[in-house]
């Protein structure tokens, strides 16, 4: 009897050491390269991740691969050139509960060669419940399809200054701890920020909005820049006058 209930009692702290393995793997995150994502980017395959860590800057422009082929800044200068160098994502763009460990890169400009490159987005862009480490970059990007930020974290700089969206935009329940800019940046559908909140300023300075603009529950550290932006054609003043009343 006594040998019994001892191996009964090892096979239960056996049994109970193997489910917690299988518990911690099960909430651990996976670390992804970030040059792996751009690759499979190329290859034309849509990318989805979950409860993962991103390490290295996630560069959707492809500078590094475009600019040694570029010509040099006084002969497309003097030729008339553009320094705009656009790269179109048409994959499926999602992330679920990732963290970027470094900069995530839609928009930049060089300035040895004087060339700017921005990514402009296709299809849909999902980032949900996720956290930026370092900084986020749209600026000039279109989004074609969806675009969810919800519940994402941006703790360092951030732009979507002059982006464009054409289906209604979702940045509800974001946390921004530094200045963000969505100077210029167009709603074609409507945008949620519902309980969104910036620890600084928010400059939606020339920014303009159609259709359903929701700022239920809003808080802004320091101040709002709403000069000449437009929510269906009012003043952000009026619009936040119309919307209490």
């Amino acid at each position: 009897m006594e040998i019994s209930t001892s191996l009964s009692t090892k096979l239960r702290i056996a049994m109970l050491i193997l489910f917690s393995m299988f518990v911690i793997r099960g909430f651990a995150q996976t670390t992804v390269q970030a040059s792996q994502i751009t690759k499979d980017i190329r290859e034309g395959k849509n990318i989805s991740y979950e409860n993962a860590t991103i390490v290295g800057d996630l560069d959707f422009t492809y500078m590094d691969d475009k600019l040694p082929d570029l010509p040099r800044k006084s002969k497309w200068w003097n030729n008339g050139g553009d320094n705009t160098v656009d790269e179109s994502i048409d994959v499926n763009i999602t992330f679920k509960n990732c963290t970027f460990k470094d900069d995530v890169l839609a928009y930049i400009h060089d300035d040895p060669s004087g060339y700017t490159f921005i990514a402009d987005f296709d299809k849909d862009v999902i980032f949900k419940n996720c956290e930026f480490l370092k900084d986020a970059m749209f600026k000039y990007s279109d989004f074609d399809g969806a675009a969810d930020f919800s519940g994402t974290k941006f703790r360092r700089e951030s732009t979507f200054k002059y982006a464009e969206f054409d289906e209604k935009a979702d940045f509800s329940n974001t946390l921004f701890d530094d200045d963000a800019t969505f100077k210029y940046a167009q709603f074609d559908e409507g945008a949620s920020f519902k309980d969104a909140v910036f620890d600084e300023s928010w400059n939606i300075k020339y920014m303009k909005a159609r259709g359903d603009f929701d700022i239920a529950g809003l808080k802004v550290g320091d101040d709002i820049d709403a000069k000449y932006t437009k929510i269906n054609g009012r003043s952000f003043t009026n619009y936040l006058i119309e919307s209490r009343n």
